[in-house]
This record gives C-alpha cells, structure tokens and sequence, in this order.
C-alpha cells in the first residue's frame, strides 16, 4: 500500500490493514459462487446498521425473462405523490443482492424521505450482458408507471447505484432519456460508476492492489459479464448522453474506478448538464456498504444524497 503517495484516512488505514492481515483470496481466484458469499460475509461484519422504516417488503415485477425481485423501503405506510429511487446495486455484475445492500437502501429512503425500490437484476456469469440493463429498464419502467403492487402514485425517478450499479445507473437512465418511461427521470446519482474504458486510466494503475477493490478482480467481472465495449448499454460514454437529467456523481479517491468517474462528471458538463461532483479524498470504492468499519464515509454519504434532496427541491 502506497500510503506515502496517497492520502489514506486512518479509518481507511485500520480497515486496509485488518483486511491485509486476514488475508484471503480474491473473487478472481474463488469464483462467483464463494465471492458472493465473501461479499455478503463483509457486510454483515462492515455495514452499518440498518435505519428502522415503515415499510420494508418484497415484491415482483415482470421482466424480460421472467419475474424480477424487488424489495421496496418506505419511511411512511401511504404517502402523497412524489418521486421514487430506483437503487440498482454493485458487485462488478457478478456478485452483490437485496441482502447486501439491505441496510444502504434504508440509509438512502431514511435520509432523502422518499420510497426505494431495490432491483435484484440477474447476474453474470449465469446471466451475461444484456441480462443486468434488461431488467433494470424493465424494472423502472414498470416502478414509473405506479402499479398497484406499490401503492404509491409516482412522479419522477432517481435512479442510483453504486460501481457496476452506478454503470447501470447511467445504462437505465440514457435508455430512458431515448424512450421515456411514464414519467420523467428527474435525477441521476452513480456512485462510483464505471462509464468508460478503465484499462488506460491512471487510477487503475496507482490502486491496482490493496485498496479492497483490485485490477485482477476488475479484469475478472468484466471477462464474466461478457459485454461488448462499443455497446453503449456497456459502455455509457460511447454513446449518447445528450438528454441526461440532472445528475450527482461521487467517486472515491483511493478507487481503481475513480477516472472513470471523473471523465463522466466532465463530459456531462462539457454538454451543459447540471452536475453535482464529490470526489472524497482518502477513501476506497466500496465504502457506502462499509461505514461501521470505514465510520467517516457516512458523513461521504450523507454529503452524495443531500445534493440529491437539492436537486429534487428545485426539480421533483
């Protein structure tokens, strides 16, 4: 670890530090079936607990091949009009679930006061791409046209999610701005997204190792996932995002994803897009699933969903 180059907050350290001790084998050499264990082992020991809500509850909706879960958060039983969040979740397309980012969704719906749907997208390498954007369209567009199953008039969506969720983020929300769903995506907000081809960037090669998320694990979910680079559902920034909604984006200082953040951030200002950008120093990709080990990334998170909550003011 390369602290003399880096800023590395000491909670961050402590975190880096334990996980070097406990050693371990990365998702690349145990295969998808352990790593989603692995990933659901972290959370249960690194997340923070999770906010008491009104309404926490399982439902459906019908995707293109088949039934895709869904878990709704709420912070009331019934409520007037508004917008919903769609969270779409991490886990490089190949790890990741309802469970594991259980306790972030009802972080987000506590602190923004709104309805989250948390979509259970198929994952690679079961399900390779398109299956993951498939559903995730599928499943806003049938959260945008308030069906009975959610008891709640809806009005707008704010789609989010975090790494390999924050690509889908865009995915979803670019497909649309192209098609618009029953009502209007009013809000978009990657969390460390990937958007565009990482292999060049310098990020990837200053955290490469030993910051959580590696580059060989990287190479791995992408080889699983088995998309195609030049496809924009893939790859956002290869093709058009000139409709995009206003948009938050944060991205991890320590993180192998971070120019890739960066380059989407700018290139959505280069068009006249409204855009919030965070770039939290000293922390790793991961870190919103983490803050009972990594404590100071909830001040990160709350930082992310309060410029949300001001887009919404002006916007929902």
């Amino acid at each position: 670890m390369a602290d003399t180059e880096h800023f590395v907050r000491d909670d961050v350290k402590a975190f880096l530090s334990m996980l070097e001790q406990m050693g371990g084998q990365g998702v690349e050499e145990v295969g998808h079936e352990e790593g989603r264990q692995q990933m659901r082992a972290m959370g249960a020991v690194a997340e923070a607990d999770a906010k008491p809500l009104a309404v926490v509850k399982d439902l459906t909706c019908p995707g293109p091949a088949g039934d895709i879960p869904l878990r709704l958060y709420d912070t009331k039983e019934t409520r007037e009009p508004g917008p919903c969040v769609v969270f779409i979740h991490g886990g490089g397309f190949v790890i990741g679930d309802l469970e594991v980012y259980n306790n972030l969704c009802t972080e987000i719906s506590h602190f923004l006061d709104l309805p989250v749907v948390s979509v259970d997208y198929r994952l690679a390498p079961e399900h390779p791409f398109p299956a993951a954007p498939d559903d995730c369209e599928a499943a806003a567009r049938w959260i945008a046209s308030s069906p009975a199953a959610l008891g709640r008039k809806i009005t707008g969506l704010v789609i989010t999610g975090d790494s390999a969720g924050g690509n889908l983020t865009i995915v979803t929300t670019n497909q649309l701005a192209n098609d618009p769903a029953d009502v209007p995506v009013v809000v978009q907000a990657p969390i460390y997204p990937v958007a565009s081809d990482v292999s060049e960037h310098q990020s990837l090669k200053d955290f490469f190792d030993g910051f959580l998320l590696t580059g060989a694990a990287m190479a791995w979910f992408t080889e699983q996932y088995g998309g195609d680079p030049s496809d924009p559902r893939h790859t956002p920034m290869v093709g058009d995002c000139s409709n995009t909604p206003p948009t938050v984006i944060c991205t991890a200082g320590l993180d192998p994803l971070r120019d890739s953040g960066r380059e989407y951030a700018a290139h959505l200002i280069q068009q006249g897009t409204e855009v919030s950008y965070f770039e939290f120093p000293g922390i790793i990709h991961g870190f919103t699933t983490l803050r009972k080990a990594i404590p100071s990334g909830q001040g990160d998170l709350e930082a992310f969903l309060g410029a949300i909550k001001v887009k919404l003011s002006r916007y929902g």
